[in-house]
């Protein structure tokens, strides 16, 4: 039976006002607008709901060996539970500004506590970037405000700040909305950042983009080598990744010799 979206909390601070609601046992974070910036199943929180986050998690496709996760922006923390429960191998360091998201991700979202693999820290990501160079071989970004992406997280520095932050193998994830007018721009300045070594997943139409960013020395697997990590993860995880390879697939059709389309 059809349910009115309900709101379940407001919270208001010096940051963005952070608002929970809920429709058809699915609950929703919104920052000071009706964008949702983060969904959970309330039969199954531990489940990826959003469309986007399916895309970020195929990062374990390029980067299967990953141990230490660098998350900035936890949202409702639909990545930082999901890395947390299905990837017992990988420690994950997540950074928010606003202390309220915080509180409502572990109050109405079932964010676990901090632990030996999960540590969530109260301060500003590009600082936490630029105070730990090559910490970490998987960083995501994913920290979008109510006006969509930071103006501070999309310059050719934060960029080159996020390389830095990476080991020598390391993989560079972020989100990015797709109907964004600059995204363009900021492709070109990843392109920069990663010689060339970029590639993006579309996630729905309109929707978010997922692209991924490779440090020199990891290596961007062809499409076969894709193609049979993909079955291999669904053993493990509920995502359908052939899907998203063939999203990957059609998005990046001339995208350099290391990316073999006919494989």
């Amino acid at each position: 039976m059809f349910k009115f979206n309900r709101k379940v909390h407001k919270a208001v601070s010096d940051f963005e006002m952070v608002e929970v609601t809920e429709m058809d046992g699915v609950r929703s974070m919104h920052l000071g607008s009706p964008t949702i910036q983060s969904s959970m199943s309330v039969k199954d929180p531990f489940a990826l709901v959003l469309a986007y986050s399916w895309g970020a998690l195929s990062s374990l496709l390029f980067k299967p060996d990953a141990r230490k996760l660098l998350l900035v922006g936890l949202g409702g923390g639909s990545i930082a539970k999901y890395v947390w429960k299905y990837c017992p191998q990988i420690k994950q360091t997540v950074v928010e500004l606003n202390p309220q998201v915080i509180q409502v991700a572990r109050s109405h979202f079932f964010v676990p506590d901090d632990d030996a693999r999960l540590q969530i820290i109260e301060g500003d990501g590009i600082a936490y970037l630029q105070q730990h160079p090559g910490s970490v071989d998987w960083l995501m970004m994913d920290a979008f405000g109510s006006n969509g992406l930071p103006p501070d997280f999309c310059t050719q520095a934060f960029f080159d700040d996020c390389a830095d932050a990476l080991t020598p193998d390391g993989l560079f994830t972020i989100n990015l909305w797709g109907s964004d007018k600059k995204f363009d721009i900021y492709m070109q300045r990843m392109e920069q950042t990663f010689d060339q070594r970029v590639l993006m997943m579309p996630t729905g139409k309109p929707g978010n983009i997922i692209v991924f960013g490779f440090k020199a020395e990891l290596p961007i697997p062809d499409l076969a080598t894709l193609r049979k990590r993909s079955q291999d993860a669904m053993q493990t995880h509920r995502i359908n990744f052939p899907d998203l390879i063939d999203r990957l697939q059609g998005a990046n059709p001339n995208n350099g010799k290391e990316f073999q389309l006919g494989g």
